[in-house]
């Protein structure tokens, strides 16, 4: 049996706690129609263009507007993700510029910039909610997909951050970070139900309740489930055999689970919660188990709480604390045939999962001076204590893998933002991490941004990032896979250049041009070992990304929203000067909002194309077109909202690469599929 871990995190311990809502983390700077008119007939253009810039928190642990971080920053709204009727985090992903995500009918993997490697889980990429990390500590992953801890409802914004931020937030910030903001207890004003309908017999539902309270108590409660029995039928032609039922599975597909996210805060203090228990069907016969049995499946559950401390004084210094504990459960039972009596169900169960629980604190000071320079210095700790990995076969009782694991790591970091004079400032950030897992590392950015004339920004980019080997790829071994030559694994490294031109045009339209290029090195990957032939991982790929961006985006008073993109991607083994597996050399992007009855209904409509990628078996899938359109209704009745989307209008048939585990070379995707929801505000 060789059989490496599919899914990521196992059952778990509940968190229902409470949130954050004092400093907005990061909200968009008020737009023209919330000004006062008298104060609009002040303003010059300068300052009418500045009041339509957004700002992020994310980029540098303050708010500051987007044209100032030092990284290339993409927002995506609330009303975006209600008139687009996006589902997941990754349906928002997919629209994104520079990113694509791959399913493999479990999981939902992200690709940054050409970088999407099979057998990764998410850990290049460091997933944030109200600024608290949601990366685990065995596989250093994180969920995108229906396995997000958070229901999409409760986001008020999505900060999408590219480039290495290793400097103040060090692993797993590689490629990016992406930084979800929620909505807070004055956003809702008061309770809200929402049930939808779907395809594939799917039915989500949600309650939620939030308000501010005159002694200054904000609080968020909510509650969400979902029922999906999935593809009744899915055909592989790989198991096209009698043997595996002609390469048909079988009620295989399903999926449910449950979400529960708290929010609180009182003046300084800020306290949240989360929870999600998610349970997933494997139709694929991943790991080499038995095809068309429902009883493949992995179940997930993961909470956290966190506790805020946010001070600011009069004299421009800014305090903030932060305690956490992080609590993660996987468990997977993948079916493998008796040898001597191969018949449907007859099958051992192989108990494959983790256990995974952390605390940590930090602690940040913010100081500025002369209106125009900020400095902030910090430090963060976390004590790891338990990555556990567990393989069994429950009967006969067989044990392949029984590994406890505790660890401790810390960080001191600083960052300087200095305005050298009205048009040039520069950004100076360096980290310093400390795992016992490898030792330390030392990661700097330094950003120049120059603003020649009023709405157009350059910037020059620099910076390293790391990724630290995984508990999982340094010790997991089921007889597979042998952890016996990973334990000298050494972190990833990169390093990464880039100029971002961007321009603003009046009150409407902005457009930015990228041109990056990344240098990896101690790419950890998957290989064979030829003492013992078991796949073990090793630090043997040297990568090189060449790429282009191009985005004009636009935003008018009457509600129309419009977006489009190119990317040119170009990532290759250095070694070989192949492209990468799972890497589309191109990705165009499409997204428009259309007010159909003003403030009242709208049309949400994107295109999205992803070109050929590479597969591990060396061949191409084939590149393709997904239409998606949405109607969304809101003021027609009182409290009441509708949307009915259509995803994959033309019923495109294509396919994902898929990762080692699977047989199949490419994972066909769902043709077209429809979502009515109702959401009713009281």
């Amino acid at each position: 049996m060789c059989h490496i871990l599919t899914g990521k995190f196992l059952p778990g311990v509940i968190l229902c706690a409470v949130l954050l809502a004092s400093p907005p983390f990061g909200r968009a700077v008020e737009n023209i129609e919330a000004q006062p008119a008298h104060n609009l007939k002040r303003l010059s253009i300068e300052e009418l263009m500045d009041v339509e810039v957004d700002t992020v928190y994310g980029a540098s642990r303050y708010e500051q507007k987007v044209t100032a971080a030092p990284s290339s920053v993409t927002i995506v709204t609330a009303a975006e993700i209600r008139n687009y009727g996006y589902r997941t985090l990754a349906d928002l992903l997919k629209s994104v510029r520079g990113f694509y995500v791959t399913y493999d009918r479990n999981y939902s993997y992200v690709g940054v910039r050409g970088f999407g490697r099979p057998g990764d889980y998410n850990s290049r990429i460091l997933l944030q909610i109200d600024g608290h990390r949601v990366n685990d500590n065995v596989y250093n992953g994180c969920f995108v997909g229906e396995e997000f801890i958070l229901d999409v409802d409760l986001i008020d914004r999505v900060e999408i951050i590219r480039g290495p931020s290793s400097s103040i937030y060090g692993n797993s910030a590689f490629f990016g970070v992406i930084n979800v903001i929620t909505r807070k207890g004055r956003d809702l004003g008061g309770a809200e139900v929402s049930a939808s309908a779907a395809s594939l017999d799917t039915y989500k539902g949600r309650l939620s309740y939030g308000n501010i309270f005159p002694n200054g108590l904000e609080m968020v409660v909510s509650g969400s489930g979902l029922y999906s029995e999935g593809n009744d039928t899915l055909f592989y032609k790989e198991y096209a055999s009698p043997v595996t039922n002609n390469g048909f599975s079988h009620n295989s597909d399903y999926e449910n689970g449950f979400k529960v996210f708290t929010n609180l805060s009182f003046h300084d203090f800020n306290l949240q919660g989360a929870y999600n228990s998610r349970e997933k069907g494997i139709p694929t016969g991943s790991f080499n188990t038995d095809f068309n049995d429902p009883r493949n499946r992995t179940d997930d559950k993961y909470g956290y709480a966190d506790l805020r401390y946010e001070k600011s004084f009069t004299n421009g210094l800014a305090l903030v604390a932060r305690l956490y504990y992080d609590n993660d459960r996987y468990q997977g039972d993948y079916i493998y045939s008796n040898i001597s009596n191969n018949v449907p169900y007859s099958g051992v169960v192989n108990n494959d999962s983790d256990r995974s629980d952390w605390w940590g604190g930090e602690l940040l000071i913010k100081k500025t001076f002369l209106e125009k320079h900020t400095i902030i210095l910090g430090t963060e700790y976390v004590d790891n204590i338990h990555q556990d990995q567990l393989n069994y076969n429950e009967q006969p009782y067989t044990l392949y893998l029984d590994d406890r694991r505790s660890s401790q790591n810390w960080a001191l970091y600083g960052q300087g933002e200095f305005a050298v004079n009205d048009a040039v400032t520069l950004n100076l950030g360096v980290r310093w991490d400390y795992f016992e897992f490898f030792g330390g590392t030392v990661n700097p950015r330094l950003a120049a941004i120059y603003k020649p004339i009023s709405g157009t920004i350059l910037k020059l980019l620099y910076g390293t990032a790391f990724r630290a080997p995984s508990a999982y790829e340094l010790y997991y071994n089921d007889g597979g896979l042998s952890s016996e030559a990973s334990t000298g694994l050494k972190p990833e490294k990169i390093s990464t250049y880039e100029a971002d031109y961007e321009q603003y045009f009046g009150e409407h339209l902005n457009s930015t041009v990228a041109y990056y290029h990344y240098d990896i090195d101690n790419l950890i990957s998957q290989t064979v070992d030829p003492a013992n032939s078991l796949l073990v991982y090793r630090n043997i790929d040297k990568v090189r990304t060449d790429g282009v961006e191009v985005e004009l985006s636009g935003k008018w008073g009457n509600g129309l929203e419009a977006r489009g993109s190119y990317c040119y991607q170009n990532a290759v083994d250095v070694t070989t000067n192949q492209p990468l597996t799972n890497s589309p050399r191109h990705l165009v992007k499409a997204n428009v909002i259309i007010p159909l009855l003003p403030e009242k209904i709208f049309s949400g409509i994107e295109l999205q194309y992803t070109s050929k990628r590479k597969t591990l078996q060396n061949n191409e899938d084939q590149d393709f077109i997904v239409t998606n359109v949405t109607l969304f209704g809101k003021n027609l009745l009182k409290g009441l909202e509708f949307s009915g989307s259509i995803y994959n209008l033309f019923d495109k048939k294509y396919g994902d690469p898929g990762g080692a585990e699977l047989r199949q070379d490419v994972i066909e995707q769902d043709g077209r599929t429809f979502r009515i929801k109702l959401t009713y505000k009281f």
